[in-house]
C-alpha cells in the first residue's frame, strides 16, 4: 500500500480534522471522503493509482481517524458537509473532482448540490442513503417512537467505551472475521490503519462509537432530493451489485439528477472498491478519463 506523501490538519468548527495528499501538488485536484466507521487511509490503493493524474487529498471525517471527537458524541450529517467546506476553504480550491463512498457518498452529494460551480465530476459510491422501500417502513413508525428509540439508542451509544483490543493481531483477526473475501495484505492495511495504540499498549478502533446512532435533526429526506437536482456536473452513482443497498437506477433513485449514470460492480458488495478493486477502478478512470 502506499502512504500518502503529504499528512496536515485543519480547522473545523473548533475541531482540529486530519488529512493526507498523494500526487504532485500542482496537479487537477481530487477529493476522496470515506464512510462512517473508516478512516483516510483506507483510501490508499486507490489514491495511489489516482496520483497518477491528481492531486489526491483525503480526510478523516470528524470522530474518525487521528480527526478529533465531538464532545457530546452528536455527528450529523450536515455537520461532515461543513467539514468539508472547510477543508476546500483551507485548500483553496476552486474546482474540483469529489468521490464518497457510504456515508462520504452522502456528504459529497449534499456538497454538490450545495456548491454545483465548484465540482468538475462527481462520484458517489452507494452514497443516496435509504432506499424508498426503507424509508417508507420508517415513516410507518409513528414519529414519538422514532424519537424515543433515538434517545434510548444515543443512551446506550453514550455509554459505549471504544472496543479494547490486546494488539494489532488480535484486531486483524476480527477485521478478518467480518470480511472473510478480502486478502490477507488488504486486510492487514484496512486494520493497521484503523486501530490507534492506547496508553497500556492495547489498541482500539479509531472512531467515536457514539458516532453510530442517527441524528433527528437532519435535513428532510425531500430537501437531500433536492439538491440532487440542483447538481451540474457529470456524476457516477456506483453499486455493489450483492450489495444490500437497492439500484438507483430501478427504485427511482437516479431520475431527479440532471447528468447521472448509474453502474454495478459484479461480484461486489457494499464495499465495493475494496471487493473489486481493478474493475472499479477501470470504470472509474474511464469516467474521469484518466485511465
Amino acid at each position: 500500500m502506499t502512504a500518502p506523501d503529504r499528512q496536515n490538519r485543519f480547522p473545523s468548527q473548533r475541531l482540529s480534522l486530519a488529512y493526507a495528499e498523494w500526487g504532485d501538488p500542482d496537479a487537477p485536484p481530487l477529493l476522496l471522503v470515506h464512510g462512517g466507521r473508516d478512516q483516510k487511509r483506507s483510501w490508499d490503493r486507490v489514491a495511489a493509482r489516482l496520483s497518477k493524474s491528481y492531486r489526491v487529498i483525503a480526510h478523516d471525517l470528524r470522530g474518525h481517524g487521528e480527526s478529533d471527537w465531538v464532545s457530546d458524541g452528536d455527528y450529523g450529517v450536515m455537520d461532515h458537509v461543513f467539514d468539508l467546506v472547510s477543508l476546500v476553504h483551507h485548500l483553496e480550491l476552486d474546482r474540483f473532482t469529489l468521490i464518497g463512498h457510504s456515508l462520504g457518498g452522502n456528504i459529497t452529494l449534499r456538497y454538490a448540490g450545495l456548491y454545483p460551480d465548484t465540482l468538475e465530476k462527481l462520484v458517489a459510491l452507494e452514497g443516496l442513503g435509504p432506499s424508498p422501500k426503507m424509508l417508507a417502513e420508517r415513516k410507518k413508525i409513528p414519529v414519538t417512537e422514532r424519537l424515543t428509540n433515538w434517545a434510548e439508542q444515543r443512551r446506550q451509544l453514550s455509554d459505549r467505551a471504544p472496543r479494547v483490543m490486546d494488539n494489532l493481531e488480535a484486531a486483524k483477526a476480527r477485521m478478518q472475521a467480518a470480511f472473510t473475501h478480502l486478502p490477507d495484505d488488504l486486510i492487514h492495511h484496512l486494520t493497521e490503519t484503523g486501530i490507534k495504540t492506547n496508553a497500556d499498549g492495547t489498541v482500539s478502533w479509531a472512531y467515536d462509537p457514539a458516532g453510530m446512532g442517527r441524528s433527528p435533526s437532519d435535513i428532510p429526506h425531500e430537501d437531500f432530493v433536492h439538491l440532487w437536482t440542483q447538481i451540474t456536473c457529470p456524476t457516477w452513482l456506483v453499486y455493489g451489485a450483492d450489495s444490500w443497498a437497492s439500484n438507483p437506477a430501478e427504485d427511482g433513485r437516479a431520475e431527479p439528477f440532471q447528468s447521472a449514470q448509474v453502474s454495478l460492480i459484479e461480484k461486489a458488495g457494499h464495499w465495493l472498491h475494496h471487493d473489486q478493486f481493478e474493475d472499479f477502478m477501470t470504470q472509474l478512470e474511464a469516467f474521469l478519463g484518466s485511465a
